[in-house]
Order: C-alpha cells, then structure tokens, then sequence
C-alpha cells in the first residue's frame, strides 16, 4: 500500500461523510429546538421533552439500527454490480421494518407506565406520555425513511440525507410553534405539541425521500416501486440477522448512559447537570466520527463488492487513521476551552467548575470513543455486526460502568469520586471497545485476504 492509495480514498470518504455529518446536525438541532421551545412555556413542559426523549430515543434507534443493515448489503451488490437485486434487498427491508415496528410501537405506547411506578410528579408525567403518543404516530415514517436513506446511502448518494434533513427543521419550528402555541384554532398542547410536530416532520420527510427516490435519475432507474416483492422470511431473517446486533450495540450504549445518570441523580441536581453538559458536548463532537463512521461502512462494503480486498483495507485504515486524526485535535481543543464551552451553558460556579473538570475527561473519552465507532463501521461493511454487540456489551456494561461506579459511588479503591469515576469508567470501558474492535478488524483483513487468495467470493448474496 502506497501513500497514492490514500489519499483518493481519503477525498472518497471525505465526500460521502460531509453530507451524512450535515444531516446528523440538522437531526440534532430538532432536538435542541424541541427543548427550547417547550421551555419557553414552562420548566414542566421542557422536562416532559427531556423525560420522553429518553423513552424513545432507545426505542427509535434500535428499529434505525435494525435497518442499518441495509447500507453494507446494497453497496456490496451495487460494487457487485447486481443491481438487479437492490430493489428486492429494499423491499424486504420494507417488510422486515413493518415487523419490527408492532413491538416497538408497543413499547413505545407503554413505556409511560414506568412513570407511575417512579412516583412522577402527575403533571410532567401527563405532558410526557402525551408528547410520547404524539411521537408515536410518526414511528413509521420515520422507520419507512430511513429504508429509504440506507438505500441511497447504499448507493453512495448521501446528498438527499442532508438536504432532506434541513427540510425536516425547516418543518419543525413552524409545526412546533402552531401546536406548542395552539395557533389558527388548533389546541394549546405546550410541550406535547412538540411530539405531534416531531411525527409531522417524519412524515414530512419520509414523503420527500419517496419523492426524490422516483424523481432522481440515480435511484429511479432502480424502481424500487414499480412493483413490491413478496416478503421472503428467509432473506428477511438475514438482514435481520446483521442488523440486530448493530441495533443491541446502539441500545447498549444509549442506555448506558440513562443509567448513569439516574445513579448520579442522588448526587443531587448539580452533580447531574454537571455531568449532562460534558455529555451533551461530547454528543456533539460524536457527530464527526459517527458520520465518517457510516461512510466507512459505503466504502468497505462497495470496494468488497467489486472484489477489491485491499482496497476495502486501505479504506478501513484511512478511517480509523482520519478519525483519530480528528478526534486528538478535537481533545486538545476541548481541554483548552473546557472552561469557556462550560459557560456556554450555564453560568453556576458549581456546575461551571464540575463541568470543566468532566470536559478534560472528556476530551480523552472522544480518542477511543472516536476509534470504537468507526473500526465498528469498518466491521459493519464487512457484515460482522455479531462481535460488535458482543464487544459493546463486554466493554461498556461488564467492564466500564461496574469499574465507574466502584470509583464513583464506594470508598472500595478511593474515596468516592462521583461523576468524574463514572467518566473514568466510561474512557476505560470505551478503551476496551476499541481495542477489541481492532483486534477483529485484523482477524477480519486476514480472513479475506485468504478467500482473495483462493480465488473465493469475498460477498455473499442478500
């Protein structure tokens, strides 16, 4: 491998990944703005946003991490050049996300129950189930869409994403005002309107992506509705098979996070503010290496398809290089603006100073953090996805979070530290993850080159 084989690649992903970050930010902005907004009528209503944030999140990025097996099965038959069976791949896609919606939609339905047994207060508990039954009706479009992205995706046409995902913002703060407001006759819904706007705006969207889909000369010549085929269980079973464990892994580590949150919260309400803006930050700067992350899944996938074995190699240690490039640049400008980015959010010498110290640990967290994610794309682009739960699990719930709260809520090792031995246990746990990953990635390399040796195909079918 030459340094005249990187850098085309480098300038690969750095195209397919500009679009998928825009798009990732534009996702996260509605967020934002849903709790701005519902927190100018009341802080009860801004923390029914935040409450039913956590609720469906997990469950709407465990159906999205489900469809995510898409991306790597599309590229690898489109480098294959069989794209006489995308349409069928997207299809069952279709089918399989019909499935999986029923017990997520359930779930969604009823996770307001846990509220009772928490002894919630009777209003937010109110406003939160009502903004989750107005989500709710927007759970399969936004399902249904991102069939459609993974299609494009698939296709390395990561444009429509961005695009459409500003028209999803543009739709969100005029629906969120109309219904949180209760203009032109409709009801005062304060921040339950934000949950009908949300399931406006999927649909908005899902709309958009069928529209560009028919319209565009790249993903209509595929005709993906021109006609629907027949669920076929068995290639169902597959894509479900490599998408599972990419949706556990998510799960995994969003729920990671809710719970410790929740041990922290006897720490008392400024230890968890602390802690949630180190955390908000560092969701943020995630945003970079999750989405050179997804390209990496196109290129690793598309370059197997043609049969390039070293090609998919080089483009796995551009990522992995490219990320850790970024994500050490991103580390030393958080250490030295911790205390600055702190006053971004609240102006509380407590919190201000706690976290300040969370964002130095931090800034160590996005290193491995960024490594894990994406050697875990890589992964994804060769379909091993079972080892990333596996890992995920190991790193984070058996190895980092026991080790964060012996250090943060015992006097077992050293004095308690609180948030910050949660932080320690989180850069652990997420170290382990990488260099598991790693591990596999290389075992992966060795893999195929052995099937590129003896002549054999290095993808298999749908």
């Amino acid at each position: 491998m030459s340094l005249s084989s990187f850098l085309p690649e480098t300038r690969h992903l750095l195209r397919l990944c500009g679009p998928i970050l825009v798009a990732q930010v534009a996702q996260t902005t509605m967020s934002f703005v849903d709790t701005v907004m519902a927190g100018q009528i009341s802080a009860t209503d801004m923390a029914a946003v935040a409450v039913a944030t956590s609720f469906w999140l997990p469950i709407i990025l465990l159906v999205q991490g489900v469809v995510m097996a898409l991306t790597p099965i599309i590229s690898q038959l489109n480098g294959a050049r069989r794209q006489n069976e995308v349409a069928g791949a997207v299809h069952q896609g279709f089918w399989l996300t019909l499935m999986v919606m029923i017990p997520a939609s359930l779930a969604l339905y009823f996770s307001p129950m846990i509220l009772h047994w928490m002894d919630v207060e009777p209003l937010l508990a109110e406003k939160t189930t009502g903004y989750l039954h107005g989500i709710l009706w927007g759970m399969p479009a936004y399902a249904l869409y991102q069939v459609l992205r993974n299609f494009s995706e698939g296709l390395s046409h990561t444009k429509p994403t961005m695009v459409i995902g500003f028209i999803g913002l543009g739709i969100n703060v005029p629906a969120n005002y109309v219904l949180i407001h209760g203009k032109f006759g409709l009801p005062q819904l304060g921040g339950v309107g934000c949950g009908y706007a949300s399931a406006l705006v999927f649909w908005a969207m899902l709309i958009a992506m069928i529209i560009y889909t028919q319209r565009s000369a790249l993903l209509s010549r595929f005709a993906v509705f021109a006609t629907l085929t027949a669920p076929d269980m068995a290639r169902i079973g597959r894509i479900f098979r490599l998408g599972f464990p990419i949706a556990m892994a998510i799960f995994c580590e969003v729920t990671l996070f809710t719970v410790v949150a929740l041990l922290l919260a006897p720490l008392g309400a400024d230890v968890v503010a602390g802690h949630q803006i180190a955390i908000n930050f560092s969701s943020i700067i995630f945003m970079l290496p999750l989405s050179l992350g997804m390209a990496l899944t196109i290129r690793v996938s598309h370059s197997l398809g043609e049969g390039r074995a070293e090609q998919a190699k080089v483009a796995s240690i551009v990522g992995i290089g490219f990320g850790t490039l970024t994500a050490v640049l991103t580390a030393v400008g958080t250490a030295l603006a911790r205390d600055w980015i702190s006053g971004i959010y609240t102006d509380d010498t407590f919190v201000l100073e706690l976290a300040a110290s969370l964002l130095l640990l931090a800034s160590l967290y996005q290193i491995s953090d960024s490594v894990q994610v994406i050697t875990a794309a890589a992964l994804r682009g060769y379909k091993d996805t079972q080892v990333i739960f596996y890992i995920t699990l190991f790193a984070y719930w058996c190895c980092g979070l026991p080790i964060g709260m012996v250090l943060g809520l015992t006097d077992w090792l050293v004095p308690a530290m609180g948030p910050h031995g949660f932080w320690i246990g989180f850069l652990i746990g997420l170290t382990i993850a990488a260099f598991l990953l790693i591990r596999r990635l290389y075992r992966i390399y060795e893999q195929v080159h052995h099937r590129d040796c003896a002549g054999l195909p290095l993808v298999d079918g749908l």
